[in-house]
């Protein structure tokens, strides 16, 4: 059976991304020159990169076109990007949410952050750490940083509550992708404060840097399990749970 011009195409091009011959940050062909380039239909073409989109490799940005997000083997995909509430909600669980800490940084503060969101030393971030406890047991340490003037006046019932929900339908704000790696590390002083004398001591490290539609990257998330209870499935775009 002859492949699908679709398939071919998205193959073509997903070989240029992995190879880095379109490298993260560059923009592809427009849909007309990959029309022509491929002798394709226009419902073609957009199949095709629909399945980029779905793979995580692409972001369609209105006005820009599609542009790379993939960033190499190192990053691990999930099948949906939610937040803890929703997550509570699918599985039917009752976790109780203890904020730690609250505070608002500046960026020079913290170089990995800094870095990571690609920041300037004076921007200002909320600097939020969170523990999600089942059953009178913490099994979630959260630590998040978020950049202040894209997510302003965040309160303790908010960190409580959702950040997730207070972007998305107070600020209207679209939440759209992330890119995560995943370490296991020994306990530090906090995890042993938190979690208490665990066989082995380790965590399964989960960081996350988290763009909204536009491609703005707008939040630093470590998460923090424990190695022995920790699984992840095939992350992450958003979609919202209603």
């Amino acid at each position: 059976m002859t492949k699908k011009k679709f398939i071919s195409i998205y193959e073509n091009l997903r070989a240029d991304i992995i190879e880095s011959k379109l490298p993260y940050g560059a923009q592809l062909p427009s849909e007309n020159e990959l029309v022509i380039d491929y002798s394709a239909s226009r419902e073609t073409v957009r199949k095709a990169l629909n399945l980029l989109v779905r793979d995580g490799m692409i972001q369609k940005i209105r006005g820009k076109g599609s542009v790379v997000i993939y960033q190499g083997v190192t990053e691990f995909p999930f099948a949906n990007l939610t937040s803890f509430r929703e997550v509570q909600r699918g599985l039917g669980l009752s976790h109780e949410t203890d904020v730690r800490l609250l505070e608002s940084v500046s960026a020079s503060d913290f170089p990995e952050v800094k870095k990571a969101l690609n920041l300037r030393s004076s921007t200002k971030l909320w600097h939020i750490i969170r523990t999600r406890k089942l059953d009178n047991r913490v099994k979630i340490i959260d630590e998040d940083y978020l950049v202040k003037d894209i997510v302003p006046d965040i309160t303790l019932d908010i960190a409580k509550d959702s950040l997730y929900h207070y972007i998305e339908q107070i600020l209207k704000l679209e939440i759209s992708y992330s890119n995560k790696s995943i370490t296991f590390e020994s306990f530090g002083n906090l995890e042993y404060e938190v979690f208490g004398d665990v066989t082995p001591p380790y965590t399964a490290t989960v960081r996350g840097i988290v763009h909204l539609k536009d491609t703005s990257k707008f939040q630093y998330n470590i998460s923090k399990h424990l190695a022995t209870e920790f699984k992840f499935n095939d992350f992450s775009r958003r979609h919202k749970i209603l």
